[in-house]
């Protein structure tokens, strides 16, 4: 993998919000004079990093092998700003607007969980073979991107498992996880926001810095992916989780059980004896943490990520709109 030479800034708490939304209409304003021959530019810039771990990730993204024209979509001329799902448009705009706006696509946004007639730029999609007709970009990354700098080493924290999450209805496999593990006693969770399915699962809300205080700390997934697990990875604390069934940019298809996380079952009935394990392992846990960091570095180099967005951009038009060039 190439050196990193330009790191993103590591936190203790969320994103910043303000600057994001700033930043982004500043950009909206003067994308309209950003000359498209900008682009090539950008892609001969691949030479200055590992080519073959650019395009193993712009294939990963965008599994399109063949040439598969639109029935339907919009022109990127008519791709416009309403103020409706504001981060997902501003994500995307930061790599169209590179692009020829007669250039035809497709874009579902919010949390997808399932798999596109046609081949449309997605956040989450479900890990399966035949999901190329979801083309992944990094959108909502002001919510889901969060890495974070955590001081605290593995041995000075708590022996407990922590979780705080939103609970509704449909999310079954968190009602699962709190009907089991509400009271046990090697365990911290609570529901901080959602229906009232039980009273007594409610909680006081913790920050991020206050579950770092933790050695483990559950990561479920909600209506996609779950938002907490970039952080966690980034951190000194090991995530708990069964094995992810959506994705996003951050390719939670390539995470390894017992290397990148602890895995449990999807009933979380090994749970405990997972937990009481790395208690007594703490060298293997350790080894997790690692490896979990390792995974997060290969996305804190801004102008590599920036690269692999514009060139999954470039494939899915060069797949699906005729006579596509620069």
């Amino acid at each position: 993998m190439n050196k990193i030479t330009q790191i993103l800034p590591l936190r203790t708490r969320k994103n910043n919000k303000f600057k994001y939304y700033a930043s982004n209409f500043i950009r909206l304003y003067i994308n309209k004079f950003l000359p498209q021959r900008r682009l090539e530019t950008q892609l001969k810039s691949i030479s200055s990093f590992d080519e073959a771990y650019i395009l193993e990730r712009v294939n990963y993204y965008n599994k399109i092998q063949d040439y598969t024209p639109l029935s339907k979509g919009i022109q990127l001329n008519d791709f416009l700003y309403t103020g409706r799902l504001k981060t997902y448009f501003f994500d995307t705009v930061e790599y169209t607007r590179f692009f020829n706006k007669d250039l035809k696509f497709n874009y579902l946004f919010g949390d997808i969980t399932e798999i596109p007639s046609e081949p449309s730029i997605v956040k989450s999609r479900p890990i399966v073979e035949s999901n190329e007709n979801s083309v992944l970009l990094n959108l909502n990354r002001i919510r889901h991107f969060n890495f974070i700098y955590d001081r605290k080493h593995f041995a000075d924290k708590k022996d407990r498992l922590v979780w705080r999450g939103y609970i509704k209805n449909g999310l079954v496999n968190r009602i699962s996880f709190m009907e089991k593990f509400i009271n046990h006693s090697m365990c911290d969770v609570g529901q901080v926001k959602g229906r009232n399915i039980d009273s007594s699962w409610f909680k006081e809300k913790l920050s991020i810095q206050e579950q770092l205080e933790y050695k483990f700390i559950m990561s479920l997934e909600g209506n996609d992916v779950a938002t907490n697990l970039k952080w966690i990875m980034s951190s000194n604390s090991v995530a708990v989780m069964p094995k992810p069934k959506f994705e996003t940019w951050f390719m939670e298809g390539k995470l390894l059980p017992d290397y990148h996380y602890i895995h449990v079952e999807d009933d979380y009935s090994n749970l405990e004896e997972k937990l009481n394990y790395y208690m007594l392992n703490p060298d293997k846990a350790i080894g997790i943490v690692k490896n979990a960091n390792a995974f997060v570095k290969q996305f804190q180099n801004k102008k590599q990520e920036d690269l692999i967005s514009l060139m999954v951009l470039q494939k899915y038009f060069d797949k699906t709109n005729a006579g596509y060039s620069i």
